[in-house]
């Protein structure tokens, strides 16, 4: 069984058991949050799609760490103008362990 899950900003497929790096999320480490906003639920060749959102369905998940992601580095140039940027940003993420899939 599996699901399409929408948090963050961004889509992702789930399954049972599975380990992903979501955007943060203000939880503790070994907490469980339970996310509620499920787009598709498959079961083999079964798909419940909703619209948007399937009722009733709800994902449960573990929060096994946080962390940040790798750095990515910024750098603008105009050409003649002697203008140079340089910048870097590393993204904060939360991964969790999916728990089970209800649905």
């Amino acid at each position: 069984m599996y699901a399409v899950i929408k948090t963050g900003g961004k889509q992702y497929k789930v399954a049972v058991g599975e380990k992903i790096k979501v955007e943060q999320i203000a939880a503790d480490v070994g907490q469980e949050i339970v996310i509620d906003q499920v787009l598709a639920v498959g079961n083999g060749a079964e798909l419940k799609v909703g619209t948007p959102l399937v009722s009733g369905a709800t994902v449960t998940a573990t929060v096994v760490a946080h962390g940040k992601h790798d750095k990515v580095r910024i750098f603008k140039m105009r050409r003649r103008k002697h203008y140079q940027k340089r910048q870097g940003h590393r993204q904060a993420f939360t991964e969790i362990q999916i728990g089970a899939v209800n649905g």
